[in-house]
């Protein structure tokens, strides 16, 4: 016999559901896992996400990740037997182009080769601030100390990090983050 906790507490649930517009899903880690070969489903997202789609709700995927676009981040979840559209997915480039675009900023832009398409739109000469993400393979000496020198030689350095992660994992094991670098830069400068 249940118990009537269990039977309010579902009650109290179906409810909550009952007044859902919509459902904000996380990528990395929540559909997939990253890693070699574009990474891995994680099992039963697929379907979950196929479901929600069939349902009345609306639905959106938003990640952190800054190694690449939308477009990509769409490409490879198709892949992975995901329906999804990249007007459905929000990330930190197009944000971040947004604000520099409102600002009127120029960008020294220290990301991941991928994702340099979604700045196309943005004047990146004589840059007037930073704009760090998951570089990966760019976090070199002379990159970083390139950023370095583009924010001392600003009156009011900015410093836009497209994320603040310490780590993360992908199938072959955790990965060192956007994070330790932007702090790098934020201690030099003491921001």
């Amino acid at each position: 016999m249940r118990s009537a906790a269990v039977n309010m507490a579902e009650d109290e649930w179906t409810e909550c559901v009952r007044s859902l517009k919509g459902v904000i899903l996380d990528m990395c880690g929540v559909l997939y896992d990253s890693g070699a070969g574009g990474g891995a489903p994680i099992e039963g997202s697929v379907e979950a996400v196929k479901r929600l789609k069939a349902s009345d709700l609306q639905l959106r995927f938003c990640t952190n990740e800054t190694q690449a676009t939308r477009e990509k981040f769409v490409a490879k979840l198709r892949r992975m037997g995901f329906e999804i559209d990249v007007s459905e997915v929000f990330s930190p480039a197009p944000a971040v182009v947004s604000i520099l675009k409102q600002r009127g900023l120029r960008p020294h832009l220290l990301v991941h080769d991928d994702v340099l398409p979604e700045f196309d739109g943005v004047e990146k000469s004589n840059p007037s601030c930073v704009v760090i993400g998951d570089a990966a393979d760019n976090f070199s000496y002379q990159n970083m100390n390139s950023a370095f020198h583009v924010l001392i030689g600003q009156e009011k350095p900015t410093l836009f990090s497209m994320g603040r992660g310490r780590y993360y994992k992908e199938t072959d094991g955790l990965k060192l983050d956007v994070g330790a670098y932007m702090k790098a830069l934020e201690v030099k400068l003491l921001l």
